[in-house]
């Protein structure tokens, strides 16, 4: 596994930097392939997975047979993701197909039980030099959703809690955080109202990095705030897969054409929308010139415990 394309390294510049990464879920190859070249055109790193909820879309044993691939041949980071992990075989088989992050969602357990699982679930993960997110506080879902249909009228109700955030950090050892701060996975009928200046206070209180779900559907305000008050990784999916089922309709003029004749459009369509993303979070240009002695200095706790756990299973 190459250390660049792993989840704290492109973030932890990136949380310093006072910029975002984006989280693009890519359930067919065509995602993918647009994914990646609007990376690669951007010089952009990017991070590139799936959830668990989409897997009837697209399996993961599948998945990571091009996913991973594709991953090591491009010339940025991309890092490769099981967004959504809903149960403990569903992460560890992530890990054994060779992802190199997970995000173990346990956010609707109590605290104690999202504790204890997500704890666990980090020390399996960082056994195999991957790195994990955690959730605290819970992310719902809009009507209609393709990633859930955990709908709430009142999402205040799990906003996460800093003092809170901070224990779970420390004692899950996460590598990065979801927090729940007014935003929800799918389409919105109404604008979203984030809780600003709980991303802030979150940030000021822990030490790694914050991810925002739910993000497709926000203005460009509201991506630059959050960005600016502490979010590192923003988690995107409905905008891109919108945008190439339009194109595939808008091109589809005629029963003439066949599914080879939609394949460009889908693909530039996604090329096209994650570029816009990655501008406005404003990871452009950042993947071009990684540093692997800069970011291990910049998170040596990181190093240290890889170090020992490789030192452990060699005795």
């Amino acid at each position: 596994m190459e250390v660049n394309k792993m989840l704290v390294n492109v973030l932890i510049p990136a949380k310093k930097g006072k910029y975002a990464i984006g989280l693009f879920n890519a359930v067919n190859l065509e995602l993918a392939r647009g994914i990646i070249a609007a990376a690669e055109s951007t010089g952009s790193p990017v991070i590139m997975g799936t959830a668990e909820v989409l897997f009837p879309y697209g399996p993961l044993e599948e998945l990571s047979y091009y996913l991973i691939p594709m991953a090591k041949k491009a010339n940025v980071p991309i890092v490769i993701h099981l967004d959504h992990g809903l149960k403990k075989e569903t992460c560890i088989k992530a890990l054994e197909l060779g992802f190199s992050s997970i995000m173990y969602d346990c956010s609707t357990d109590t605290y104690d039980e999202n504790v204890r699982k997500v704890r666990e679930m980090a020390e399996i993960a960082h056994s195999y030099g991957a790195t994990i997110e955690g959730e605290l506080g819970h992310v719902g879902d809009n009507e209609g959703s393709f990633e859930g249909d955990s709908h709430t009228n009142d999402p205040s109700r799990f906003y996460t809690d800093p003092a809170q955030a901070k224990d779970f950090v420390e004692k899950t050892g996460v590598d990065a955080l979801a927090i729940a701060v007014g935003t929800a996975h799918g389409a919105y009928k109404l604008p979203p109202k984030l809780d600003f200046e709980r991303i802030r206070t979150i940030a000021n209180t822990i030490s790694v990095p914050l991810v925002l779900h739910g993000g497709s559907g926000l203005t460009d305000q509201d991506f630059k705030m959050a960005i600016r008050e502490g979010i590192s990784k923003v988690n995107i999916f409905t905008d891109i897969n919108v945008a190439a089922v339009e194109a595939a309709f808008r091109d589809f003029h005629s029963m003439n054409k066949g599914i080879i004749d939609l394949i460009p459009a889908a693909v530039e369509a996604t090329k096209q929308e994650v570029i816009k993303k990655i501008e406005l979070f404003g990871s452009n240009g950042k993947g071009r010139n990684i540093d692997l002695a800069k970011e291990l200095e910049m998170n040596p706790a990181f190093l240290e415990r890889i170090v020992k756990e490789v030192l452990q299973k060699l005795h």
